[in-house]
């Protein structure tokens, strides 16, 4: 592989994740309780992360601002939207899989 610089890296990285954004997006069928069970993260872990590294970089991004860009939409609006109750498996899982403290 070619060797990259700092500014080609971050703007690949960058395109990547526009393209995961978009990819979730069109897939609003994929529950959060569903991706958390087999990833082990979720669209909020992916907003939670953007909202921090933009306070690492001295911007303020609200925990609602996040997730708006990540869902595209007010999270309340998705949730109406999309999300559906867990079943008792899915919540099993959750319980089996989350980390412990």
């Amino acid at each position: 592989m070619t060797a990259l610089s700092k500014q080609q890296q971050t703007e690949l990285e960058a395109a990547a994740f526009r393209h995961l954004l978009a990819h979730l997006r069109e897939r609003n069928d994929v529950q959060n309780i569903d991706m958390m069970n087999l990833a082990g993260f979720c669209r909020n872990c992916l907003s939670n992360w953007y909202r921090e590294a933009a306070e690492e970089a001295g911007l303020e991004v609200s925990k609602d601002e996040s997730r708006e860009i990540v869902y595209g939409m007010p999270y309340e609006e998705w949730k109406n939207l999309h999300q559906k109750e867990a079943s008792p498996v899915q919540k099993a899982a959750f319980e089996q899989n989350k980390p412990k403290d």
